[in-house]
């Protein structure tokens, strides 16, 4: 794929079948910038009031702060945070840094960035498909995922987790890669 490189998000719109959209997470490997998939599916989203951040042990999930925040902040979204219930801590740990960054944000900037934590019923590794059964309940029009890191063979054959997400979600899903060099916005 080419993007233009003046974009800070690109924005996929393709059909929602398996092998289109493996297709386009495949070319998007590298992206430094943030992607949102649409697909004819998702309902259409004309105001952006609630964005749903999913967040799991894994330490790439920080990485969400920072968009998120820029989201909220020139949306006037609120933030809705699920932490994973795990029996470890790491999920509240991430949620803890994310939840300091909005606040350092709020702080420098002046502006209301509102933030709601959820409980969420399970587990780091089945955290993204309780963020798309229980849309109806969060009232959300954007859910922000980290992309996998590497994928194992389970991903190979079964399929990333991400991309069922975006196959069964009925919002638009706005995926960050997980790297040390991402882009960040600038205001």
């Amino acid at each position: 794929m080419i993007w233009d490189n003046n974009e800070d998000i690109c924005c996929i719109h393709c059909e929602n079948r398996r092998r289109v959209l493996q297709q386009h997470l495949t070319a998007c490997r590298e992206e430094r910038r943030p992607y949102v998939f649409i697909t004819p599916t998702m309902r259409e989203i004309t105001v952006l009031k609630r964005i749903l951040v999913p967040i799991t042990m894994l330490e790439e999930e920080v990485y969400k702060a920072e968009i998120c925040t820029y989201l909220a902040r020139k949306t006037g979204a609120r933030l809705l945070l699920l932490p994973a219930h795990d029996y470890g801590s790491h999920a509240r740990i991430n949620m803890g840094k994310i939840i300091s960054h909005i606040e350092a944000v709020r702080e420098r900037t002046g502006d209301a960035v509102t933030y709601e934590i959820l409980e969420a019923r399970k587990d780091s590794f089945h955290l993204f498909e309780e963020a798309v059964d229980r849309q109806r309940d969060f009232g959300h029009q954007l859910l922000v995922l980290t992309a996998s890191r590497d994928y194992g063979l389970d991903d190979i054959l079964f399929g990333p987790p991400e991309r069922k997400a975006i196959m069964h979600s009925q919002v638009p899903v706005m995926l960050i890669n997980p790297r040390e060099d991402l882009f960040s916005l600038c205001d």
